[in-house]
C-alpha cells in the first residue's frame, strides 16, 4: 500500500477511529493507548498494526515513527480522540484537569511527525470559553505552514449512526502533500438514511437472561439482515477491511451467525417493575436511565470513570421493549460498530470503551473525504 495511506491512531481506545480509517482505505500502521484493557481490545481487532501501550505525553515524534515502522514523510495521517473528561459539560468541567494537556500533546506530535493531515476529535465543551487558552496553546504547537480548518461540530445521526452523539473535529493539513480541504468533508452522504434505535437493534436477541454474566455466555445467535438497501447494515454486518478483525469473532459471526457481548444485568424485582412501567424516552427517577424509543435516536453513550477517578459505571439506557438496560452488543450497534467486531469480555470495560469511542461510521466518511485530497 502506498506510503500516502499510512495512519497512526493516538488515544486509540477500542478502535472506532481505526476502523473508520481502515474502511476509508487507510493502512493503520500503529495505535497508542495507555489503558491496557482498551489496548487488548484494539490488538484483537487490528492484529497487523503495532500497538504502543505508553503515555502520549512521554512519547516523542521520532519514537512514534520508529515504533510505527515509518520514516519521516511516510505518515499520511495522525488521528485520535484525546481524553475529553476535563472539557466535557458533564462532571466537574475543570479547565485545570491534567488530562486537558493531552490535547496539546496531540498537536505537538503533529509538529514532530509532520503527517499530510491530522484529525482530532473531542467533546463540544472543548470550545467553551473556559477552555479557550488550552486550545490556543495547543494550536501554537502546530507547524506554521499547516492549514487549519475551523473546528466543526458533527452529529453522528447525520452520517447514519443511530445516536445523537455530537463531537467537535479539528482538522489540519500540509498544503504540499494534501490538496485544499474545506468544511465539505463534514457533509454527510446525500443518500445516507436516518437510522432509528429500532432499526439498529434489528436481529439482536431481545430476551437476555440476567444470569448471562460470563463472557462465554454472551455469545448468542444474531439474525442476518439484508444490506441491499441499507448502508447501516452493510457496515453493521459486513464491510470488513482486509486484515482487520479477530479470527475467532470473525468465524463465529460469518460461519455460525453468532456475536459476542449479549451479557445480562442483574436487576432487582423492584427495578424490573419500574423499568416495565416506563414509556419511550421516559427517565427512571431513581437510576436516571432513559428508556429508548424504537422510533427515535439513542442519546450519547457515556463512558463512566476510570479507576483513577473512582470506577463509576455510567448510566446505561433501558431497552425499548425489555425491562433491562442494554447489553454491550446493543451499545456497539448504537455506536456504529459491526457485529464481527470483538468486544472486551467484561461489561464494565466494553461499555467504557464504547462510550469513549469515535463512531466508526462518522470516522469512515470524514476520512474518506480527506483521502481523496491526498496527492
Amino acid at each position: 500500500m502506498s506510503d500516502l495511506c499510512k495512519v497512526v491512531d493516538l488515544y486509540a481506545g477500542a478502535g472506532g477511529f481505526s476502523l473508520g480509517a481502515a474502511r476509508a482505505g487507510f493502512d493503520l500502521s500503529a495505535s497508542v493507548e495507555i489503558d491496557p484493557f482498551a489496548n487488548e481490545t484494539h490488538q484483537k481487532n487490528f492484529p497487523k498494526a503495532r500497538h504502543l501501550g505508553v503515555d502520549v505525553a512521554e512519547l516523542s515524534g521520532n519514537d512514534l515513527l520508529v515504533h510505527s515502522g515509518l520514516k519521516a514523510g511516510q505518515l499520511a495521517g495522525l488521528i485520535g480522540g484525546p481524553p475529553c473528561q476535563g472539557f466535557s459539560d458533564m462532571g466537574r468541567r475543570n479547565p485545570e484537569d491534567s488530562r486537558n494537556s493531552l490535547f496539546g500533546h496531540f498537536m505537538r506530535l503533529v509538529h514532530e511527525t509532520r503527517p499530510a493531515f491530522f484529525v482530532a476529535e473531542n467533546v463540544p465543551g472543548i470550545l467553551d470559553i473556559r477552555n479557550e487558552e488550552t486550545v490556543k496553546a495547543a494550536y501554537k504547537l502546530l507547524p506554521k505552514d499547516y492549514v487549519l480548518l475551523k473546528p466543526h461540530r458533527v452529529c453522528a445521526a447525520d452520517f447514519g449512526a443511530p445516536t445523537t452523539r455530537t463531537r467537535v473535529f479539528f482538522v489540519g493539513f500540509d498544503p504540499k502533500r494534501c490538496n485544499e480541504l474545506s468544511s465539505e468533508i463534514f457533509v454527510p452522504p446525500i443518500k445516507r438514511e436516518l437510522v432509528t434505535v429500532g432499526t439498529a437493534l434489528t436481529g439482536l436477541p431481545e430476551e437476555i437472561d440476567s444470569a448471562w454474566q460470563d463472557e462465554s455466555e454472551g455469545w448468542r445467535e444474531v439474525q442476518r439482515v439484508s444490506s441491499n438497501t441499507s448502508s447501516y447494515f452493510q457496515r453493521a454486518q459486513g464491510h470488513r477491511p482486509k486484515n482487520i478483525g479477530f479470527d475467532f469473532a470473525i468465524d463465529a459471526f460469518f460461519e455460525f451467525g453468532v456475536t459476542s457481548g449479549c451479557l445480562g444485568t442483574l436487576h432487582t424485582p423492584g427495578v424490573v417493575k419500574r423499568f416495565s412501567s416506563l414509556k419511550p424516552k421516559e427517565v427512571d427517577k431513581i437510576s436516571k436511565a432513559m428508556r429508548l424509543d424504537v422510533k427515535g435516536l439513542c442519546p450519547t453513550l457515556r463512558a463512566g470513570t476510570g479507576s483513577d477517578k473512582g470506577s463509576y459505571q455510567a448510566v446505561r439506557p433501558i431497552h425499548p421493549s425489555q425491562p433491562r438496560v442494554i447489553t454491550p452488543r446493543e451499545a456497539a450497534r448504537l455506536q456504529g460498530f459491526p457485529d464481527w467486531f470483538a468486544l472486551h469480555g467484561t461489561k464494565w470495560h466494553s461499555f467504557r470503551q464504547l462510550g469513549n469511542s469515535v463512531s466508526p461510521i462518522v470516522a469512515e466518511d470524514v476520512l474518506s473525504a480527506i483521502k481523496k485530497k491526498l496527492r
